[in-house]
């Protein structure tokens, strides 16, 4: 779908309109210019002038993330049964991020194996909000507070990996895991005197290992 279009027609109005209906959007998502406000011809003689208008889509990155939750999420079931979700957006550190909860009686299909299903549809709305956008902004989506238990548990592995490291001075792999899910581990374990990681392998088989810090001797 184009950015903008720009239309002729007899008036203002109908020259929007047909803007609006070739971009498929609302007039409350779009910023339009009138670059040619049209004039009658005297005297009922040939010779007016048709209006022209510019129609830029501007649909709101909360809109953008709704409509396409709307897309993803199955309509099928039941009222009851269908997930809801509440959508906020603020600063955080300096980062404008968009936040999503989805909340729903069965909605283990939207996590997926291991969040694989989750991350995926994070991903998808992320490029949609910052497509061509100069200032990134972030998008986190979560499903009945899957990713803050999942990064709780994460976070316990990568101690408990740690502290392996240290008692044993062996390496350790962790299983694979998606790219979101490792920097939370070496995140975790960055402050670490003891150990390092590193990520290993090709994806999906991507993992992460846990070393024991090199000595670095002081001069």
């Amino acid at each position: 779908m184009p950015d903008f279009v720009e239309k002729e027609a007899k008036t203002v109005d109908e020259a929007i309109q047909l803007a609006l209906d070739e971009l498929n959007i609302e007039l409350e998502d779009a910023d339009v210019e009138i670059l040619e406000e049209g004039s009658k011809a005297k005297l009922g003689i040939f010779g007016g002038k048709g209006a022209k208008v510019r129609v830029t889509v501007n649909i709101p990155d909360t809109k953008i993330v709704a409509n396409f939750l709307d897309e993803i999420i199955n309509r099928s079931r039941s009222e009851d049964d269908y997930p809801k979700y509440v959508i906020t957006e603020k600063e955080e550190d300096g980062v404008n991020v968009i936040k999503v909860q989805i909340s729903g009686n069965d909605v283990s299909h939207l996590i997926g194996r291991h969040g694989e299903t989750l991350y995926a549809i994070n991903y998808i709305a992320s490029l949609l909000v910052n497509r061509n956008r100069n200032e990134f902004k972030r998008v986190y989506i979560d499903v009945e507070n899957y990713r803050k238990h999942r990064e709780e548990t994460l976070v316990s592995i990568a101690n408990r990996a740690a502290e392996r490291v240290a008692k044993y001075k062996r390496p350790v792999s962790l299983d694979p895991m998606p790219a979101s899910e490792r920097r939370i581990i070496h995140s975790a374990l960055q402050s670490n005197r003891n150990v390092v990681t590193e990520s290993q392998g090709e994806e999906p088989n991507r993992c992460v290992v846990v070393k024991t810090r090199p000595y670095v001797k002081k001069i």
